[in-house]
């Protein structure tokens, strides 16, 4: 290529702003002139750079046409484009389920800009050619946008938390992109800088420049977005109010996944594993000028695609061997499921799955699952809280009897610990087994301490021994199984002086009233605490089944999904641990109940 050949470092312009320097004969400083060097050696590889990639995508040198927004760039060739890789009778050969775009929406805020001194002498080689908006048709649509400063009441997301982070030295904070769901790849002129966190003016802009990216005539598309729920809900009012933002005419955009037609198997994350190798760079481009910045992530996300574009067969026929064994197996599972309930129960939710996924919204709710669920701790700690009835002496007592629970669970977690540490420790291991006994200790002395107030005309300066606080590591001792919980101990309850021993912080007993018994402190006039604490026992007894359910499920799917499939020592190994935690969160749930 002529152009290329003509390009002689040491002779290069000094800036590209001055094109009438050429040479700096008058400067004859040897520093200065290999600092000239040095400069031309990177302008000219800018240059090259820009040459060879218009010269890849069929913009010749000696060519007036220019490239378009993303005309440098490569996409999913994978992906449904009308014009590229759909044949002419698409309409007629596909239902709108098939062709439909399917979209991950994500943002990086380790892709950080810093401000330049002198923003005026940047050049930029090929602005919104790329995989980067164009910057002064992005600057104007944020100056036109109203900033809505509006906080996730879904489920508190960083994303839009963050919008009001404000950072005097970076131009950026990060930047957001839309990538096809199936394949992750990068769309082309998509992809932006956020300023104040991740706005939704800044989204938007990404978001309606994908979806507008070869897709004439296609009427669906699917935006997976971690706060989808919420950004979708005004949506079109803010396309509708900015003359920047255009979407095509009768799109329907789904921002949800679960129960829809044609969403297939998709990972929403899929940017999250694209990020990963791009944030090995944004350190580099961190204070690198607009445009070079700029020109530096258009290569990286172009090179992230072309990877996929020479990969995508291997990997489509990977996963269609995969979706084909699954719905072999779903299929056998379903026709065993039908085959044993009434076919006119079998009938009706067939209707009503049909109706659920013509209606969406609301009427996917009949998936729920529905049941009156038991009570959580919080919940009836709540609901005692509220109670006004107790006695003015008891006040405060449901937060005391809770604390205490809460301090059994902290010495139970102790105890854990100390089982997994090695015999004898380490120096460190031992300072911080330490600090944790010594924090735990003084919760203790507080608990007791504020106990006195409830235990009316009651000595609990002795010590006694629980009936249910069995030592964690010793062994059981034999029980009456027909005993209740709340039955009264016959025997002396208090233990002498001389059997007092000092005992480590996780095996010390809590005073609560079940340790007491019902009988003496019936006789104190103290019911309202045995009733107060089976109120909360019962609570926490729901929330460790609740979670036993769970985990125990947990574990079954492991066994059978990833466990007895596996046909890798790596992965079956990946899989022990994940069952031994699991196993470690069943067990705790035990004790606690």
């Amino acid at each position: 290529m002529a152009s290329s050949q003509n390009l002689n470092f040491s002779d290069f312009p000094d800036s590209l702003d001055i094109p009438n320097s050429n040479w700096n004969d008058a400067d004859d400083d040897p520093q200065s002139r290999r600092h000239t060097k040095v400069q031309g050696a990177d302008e000219g590889f800018l240059l090259w750079r820009d040459l060879k990639h218009r010269k890849w995508f069929g913009f010749g040198h000696d060519t007036e046409q220019d490239p378009e927004d993303g005309g440098l760039a490569l996409f999913c060739p994978a992906c449904p484009q009308p014009g590229l890789n759909l044949p002419a009778d698409w309409k007629v050969q596909y239902d709108r389920d098939t062709v439909t775009r399917q979209y991950v929406v994500d943002g990086n805020f380790t892709a950080q800009h810093m401000k330049m001194n002198k923003p005026e002498l940047d050049v930029a080689l090929s602005d919104g050619k790329g995989y980067m908006v164009s910057e002064v048709p992005y600057q104007s649509h944020l100056q036109q946008s109203l900033d809505s400063k509006e906080r996730s009441t879904c489920s508190n997301y960083r994303a839009i938390n963050a919008g009001n982070i404000n950072k005097s030295n970076l131009w950026s904070t990060g930047i957001g992109a839309t990538a096809c769901a199936h394949h992750g790849c990068f769309v082309p002129h998509s992809v932006v800088d956020f300023q104040k966190g991740e706005r939704y003016m800044n989204t938007d802009y990404s978001i309606c420049n994908a979806l507008g990216y070869y897709s004439e005539s296609i009427k669906k598309a699917l935006v997976i977005y971690d706060v989808g729920c919420q950004w979708s809900v005004n949506f079109r009012s803010r396309v509708k109010n900015s003359p920047s933002l255009l979407l095509p005419p009768a799109l329907e955009i789904t921002p949800v996944l679960n129960f829809v037609k044609g969403a297939g198997h998709l990972d929403g994350e899929i940017l999250e594993t694209l990020w990963a190798p791009f944030n090995k760079i944004s350190p580099t481009a961190r204070s690198m000028t607009q445009a070079h910045r700029q020109e530096v992530y258009d290569d990286h996300m172009r090179d992230s695609n072309w990877k996929k574009l020479v990969g995508i067969v291997p990997s489509l026929l990977k996963k269609y061997k995969t979706e084909n064994k699954c719905l072999e197996e779903m299929n056998q599972a379903y026709e065993q499921l039908t085959i044993v309930l009434d076919a006119d129960k079998v009938t009706w939710w067939e209707s009503d799955a049909l109706r659920a996924e013509a209606d969406s919204g609301e009427a996917l709710d009949i998936y729920l699952l529905k049941g009156d669920k038991a009570p959580t701790f919080h919940e009836v700690q709540s609901q005692l809280t509220k109670n006004q009835e107790s006695p003015p002496g008891n006040v405060g007592s449901v937060a005391w009897l809770a604390e205490g629970i809460s301090i059994e669970d902290s010495q139970d977690q102790l105890r854990s610990e100390l089982q997994k540490l090695p015999i004898p420790m380490s120096p460190k291991q031992e300072v911080k087994i330490s600090e944790k006994s010594q924090r735990l200790s003084v919760r203790i002395e507080k608990f007791h301490s504020n106990g006195q107030a409830f235990f009316k005309g009651l000595d609990i300066d002795g010590a006694f021994t629980p009936k249910d606080d069995p030592t964690f590591c010793g062994k059981e001792e034999d029980e009456d199984e027909d005993r209740g919980f709340w039955d009264d101990d016959e025997g002396n309850w208090e233990v002498s002086e001389e059997e007092v021993v000092e005992l480590a912080s996780e095996l010390m007993s809590i005073w609560m009233p079940s340790s007491i018994g019902a009988a003496k402190l019936m006789e104190l006039g103290l019911q309202d605490l045995l009733t107060e604490e089976r109120d909360l026992r019962i609570g926490q007894a729901n929330d460790c089944l609740d979670q036993l359910r769970t985990d125990l499920g947990n574990k079954a799917m492991l066994y059978q999904q990833n466990f007895q499939t596996t046909n890798s020592t790596r992965k079956g190994t990946r899989t022990k641990k994940e069952i031994q935690k699991v196993v470690a969160r069943v067990n705790k749930c035990v004790r606690s109940y």
